[in-house]
Order: C-alpha cells, then structure tokens, then sequence
C-alpha cells in the first residue's frame, strides 16, 4: 500500500528501531522477562531522557499502557476525569473500567480538545460523597486528539487544580514526542516538572514496531505495577525485542527527529489545504495533525483515487495524519490531487 495520511499506525518500523531488533535477535539466548541487558539499558536511556529515576515498564499496546496505569491509580469506584475527545473514553472499548474493576471516565468537552482547571474543578466537585464515583485521577492527551498541545504552563495549572482536589495525574502520550518537537523543550518540562505522575509514552506511532513505555515518575506509585503488567498478559517473556528497539530509538535520537519530521509534513500539507478554495482548517496544526473540513463529494473523489483518512467530528471534517516516513513528494501528490477534486467542474459551451 502506498503512503496514506489514515494514521501513523501505518508506517513500518525506523531504520534505527529495525537495525536494533535484528541485533538484539542476532544473540544465541538472553534471559527473559525484562531480565535482560537490552531491557536495563532501554530503561535507563528513558530515565536519562527524562532527568530523573523513574520506574519504567514495556506493555504491548497503548490501550493497555492507559488502562493498566489508570487502573493502578483507582479503585473501582473511582472516577477518571477527560476530555471529551479522549482516547480512553472514545477508543479503548471500556478497557479501563475493566481493570480496574470498574472506574468510570467523566468527560467535559471544550476547544481543542484541551481540558482547563475550571473543567477539571467542576468535574472533581461533582458527586454526593459515597453515592457517587469518587474523582481519583485526571487524565491529559498530549499532544491532544486534535494534534493539538498544552503547554507548560497550561499543563502546570491543570497539575495544580489536580492536586488541590487529590487527584494523580496520568498523561496519554501517544504522540508525546510529537509534542515534544512542537514545543522545543526538555521531555521533564512536559511530564513530571509539570506534575504528572505517569506517562504513558508511545514508540508505535514513533517508528517502533510493538511496545509502549509506561513511566511512573512517582516509585511509589509504582508499586507492585509489575504484578498488575503480568495479570494482564502484557509481560512480555521476549522482552528484549521490545527494549531493544526502544533503546536506538532513544540512544541515537530518532524519536525527535521522527517526531520533528511528522509534524513538519503535516504543516506542509495543512499550508497546502488552507490554500484551496472550499477547504477550511479545522483547527491549527500544532503536531503530526491536520484536521480539514472537506466537502464529501470532494472526499469521495479523493477515495476514489486510492486515498485513505478518516472522517472525524463531522460528514465534513477529515483527520489527515503524517507520520515519521511521510516524504514531501506524498503531501505534494495528495494536495494537488486535493486541488483537483475540490476546483468548479467547467461549464458546459452554450454553442
């Protein structure tokens, strides 16, 4: 299949990532379940990407990063606060009521996809004391389901409302180094500097092949984590295929530079759309994101040609997504072809 803009799930796996598995497979034997060279050394390159001595672990999927470090936090008669717009709530079938035994998501919706503290202070005040879910955590996507970030401070004063009302704070960081490279600052100044707790930081999107990174940057917090990846099914026993990737990922610094490159071509492609008579940016291309509003007859015609993406918000609204290997020639072709399918069909010759 030919590049597409559906999702950066799409993309295969970086050159560094690869060239890692292959050596870290080319071994005779290693010892299992994390116990292994490759896995000591992945987690301590994530510990010096972040600045500080957090307790690190590898699951298989975003889903169960989320789910398993949520459900760490609550109990089953705790509450989650979100954004409307977030992937626990929309995209993950319910998985963190399910380990948690049975934790519920709150929701508020504003612009952007981005919570503020009053929605959180709302969120957090809601309830009648043990009739109702206690609010335990606060869950923040960065960058956000509209590819948009929240930035230091934007992330501090949510941290702070958290804190005032007891709640931890989990960060979906699928797209994290997205984030990262909008905001040109230190890993730290957008995680624990900022008062989150754990980060659930994503490599899939990133370039790897399979593995997220859950990362406490509270050990206490940590605590007997590595029992709940187990019960789940998320401890890997070939642990080292995973770390390894993850190492060269962090080690040579591509995770930044796939990063930097995604979002630099969604901006290529959202100056290309905004360009385009009929066609209107939903919101700002902050990361790897371009969120257009397209009229359907366009879209059809664009599908028509082999093109795929997804409809998002609306009938109109399209989610174009670039990822670490998206080449300028690709955002070029679909612009022009974009272009093509949005012009006035020409009026028939009255003679």
């Amino acid at each position: 299949m030919p590049q597409q803009f559906a999702s950066d799930n799409n993309a295969g796996i970086c050159p560094p990532a690869l060239q890692a598995l292959v050596r870290a497979n080319a071994e005779p034997h290693a010892p299992g379940y994390g116990e292994d060279a490759w896995t000591a050394r992945a987690c301590d390159r994530l510990r010096a990407l972040f600045e500080t001595d957090c307790a690190v672990f590898f699951v298989f999927t975003g889903t169960a990063a989320n789910a398993l470090s949520l459900a760490h936090i609550c109990r089953p008669y705790d509450a989650v606060i979100a954004h409307a717009q977030a992937h626990i709530d929309n995209n993950e079938a319910g998985a963190t009521g399910f380990f948690s035994g049975g934790a519920k998501i709150m929701i508020a919706d504003a612009p952007l996809a981005k919570l503020t503290p009053e929605l959180v202070e709302r969120l957090a005040g809601k309830g009648r004391g043990f009739h109702s879910v206690r609010p335990r955590a606060l869950s923040l996507t960065q960058a956000t389901e509209l590819g948009t970030v929240y930035t230091r401070e934007e992330l501090a004063s949510l941290t702070a409302t958290a804190r005032g009302r007891g709640l931890r704070v989990h960060m979906d960081g699928a797209r994290f180094a997205n984030a990262v490279a909008a905001l040109d600052c230190a890993p730290a100044d957008i995680s624990w500097r900022a008062g989150v707790d754990v980060l659930c930081f994503g490599g899939v999107k990133n370039g790897l092949a399979g593995g997220e990174a859950v990362v406490f940057f509270d050990r206490d917090l940590a605590r007997e984590f590595d029992w709940r990846v187990k019960q789940a099914g998320h401890l890997n026993s070939k642990m080292r295929l995973v770390a390894a990737p993850w190492f060269a990922l962090i080690d040579e610094g591509a995770w930044l530079a796939n990063a930097r490159h995604a979002n630099a071509m969604a901006r290529r492609l959202g100056e290309r759309l905004s360009g385009i008579n009929g066609l209107r940016l939903m919101v700002p291309v902050e990361t790897n994101a371009v969120f257009v509003e397209m009229a359907p007859a366009v879209q059809a015609r664009l599908r028509a040609k082999g093109w795929r993406f997804y409809n998002f918000l609306s009938e109109a609204g399209c989610r174009l997504i670039c990822a670490w290997d998206t080449a300028p020639a690709t955002v070029d072709r679909f612009a022009d072809d974009v272009a093509e399918a949005a012009a006035p069909a020409p009026r028939a010759s009255a003679g």
